[in-house]
């Protein structure tokens, strides 16, 4: 028997790549985003005592009231606006999930969807499986910003689906008011959807404001926003995320979800309820903590031949390593792990068409001071 792969562009993520070749050469893992610091006790304690307390079977498969109520509440707190939480707020196994369960629900075969490039590597085949073909536009390969002249070139008939990343991965760069009018400007009168993927939301610095689509009715009346436990909270490998879109694109995303994972992991719903309402401070003050993290990262980067682009978001360091290497991204990462001992993730792959020459690679600063000093050290003998 043959097999006719439905992706054929897709091998194993890059980070799955990276994070296997640190592990077998010993390497300071500053490529996939991870933090190696623990979650907050409080966290802990509540997902402890929710599965002592025999909170672990099926949960509701849209999520637990609890949860979806303190969602809605946590929203209006951060954004002025509150989702109904029983109609516009979805509990799902990671952003992930709710990226995919989004496109499936609202792409069709031979629709199209504009991704902003470099975007994260999961949106592509999500919209492959779909049957819709991802419309690529490049971000400024400077500064990561949107040409929305390119992106209104890229709306066609076939044009289903936006999907938006801020703050953005890889690059930290984040979207002003003047993008979001550019936004909204384009998107009015016409049947395109939103997806916005916001999962650093709450890592933002140096005063910025994140500008929400939540925050703006014209957009979220159209969009499907997606949020991660994961990132805010430190627990990447807990696989929580939320959803909140509008009742009609909520319907649409519950069908997928229903018989995709149909319910997310009982007991760290019931601890994300206790942990939103009795701790707020630790998503208001996310933000100063990471940015205390890059702040001393950049300042050792600059004792390296590496050269550290801004970061307005996110906890991702780009780095120019054109002083140190002419090989390609891919090459220089690889050769930075195998032969210098740190492991980075090339750009490479967040592109359909990567920029010529560029040499960027990207580093995660969510780690112990410990860590990040070790794999200075090794920078250093660049």
């Amino acid at each position: 028997m043959t097999l006719q792969t439905k992706l054929p562009k897709v091998g194993t993520t890059i980070f799955t790549v990276m994070s296997q070749l640190a592990m077998e050469h010993d390497a300071v893992n500053l490529g996939q985003g991870f933090p190696d610091f623990n979650v907050p006790e409080r966290l802990i304690e509540a997902l402890d005592r929710a599965m002592r307390e025999g909170k672990n079977q099926y949960a509701p498969m849209t999520g637990i009231p609890a949860l979806r109520q303190a969602i809605a509440d946590k929203t209006q707190r951060c954004y002025g606006h509150r989702p109904d939480a029983d109609t516009e707020v979805t509990v799902v196994s990671g952003a992930s999930e709710a990226i995919f369960d989004a496109v499936a629900a609202v792409v069709r075969p031979g629709e199209e969807v504009i991704v902003l490039d470099p975007c994260y590597d999961s949106y592509e085949p999500a919209i492959d499986l779909a049957g819709g073909r991802a419309v690529h536009v490049p971000l400024d390969p400077a500064t990561f910003a949107p040409d929305w002249a390119k992106v209104r070139a890229a709306v066609t008939p076939k044009t289903r689906l936006l999907m938006i990343n801020s703050p953005h991965n890889p690059s930290g760069a984040m979207f002003d008011e003047n993008d979001i009018a550019q936004l909204t400007a384009l998107l009015r009168d016409t049947g395109i959807w939103l997806l916005s993927d916001e999962v650093y939301e709450h890592i933002v610095f140096d005063g910025r404001r994140h500008e929400s689509v939540l925050r703006y009715p014209e957009l979220r009346d159209r969009a499907f926003v997606v949020s991660s436990f994961g990132k805010t909270y430190h627990c990447t490998g807990w696989k929580v995320g939320y959803c909140i879109a509008p009742p009609l694109l909520s319907a649409e995303l519950r069908k997928v979800h229903q018989y995709n994972t149909f319910c997310t992991f009982a007991p760290a719903q019931w601890a994300f309820a206790e942990m939103i309402q009795a701790e707020p401070e630790h998503y208001e003050q996310l933000g100063a903590f990471y940015e205390a993290k890059r702040d001393r990262f950049r300042e050792q980067l600059l004792t390296t031949r590496l050269k550290p682009l801004p970061v307005p978001g996110g906890y991702f360091q780009l780095v120019d390593y054109s002083d140190v290497s002419d090989l390609d991204d891919a090459a220089f990462c690889r050769w930075l792990t195998v032969d210098k001992g740190v492991a980075a993730i090339p750009l490479s792959p967040f592109y359909e068409s990567p920029p010529a020459g560029q040499r960027l690679a990207r580093l995660c600063f969510a780690k112990n001071e410990a860590t990040l000093d070790k794999a200075i050290e090794r920078l250093q003998k660049l």
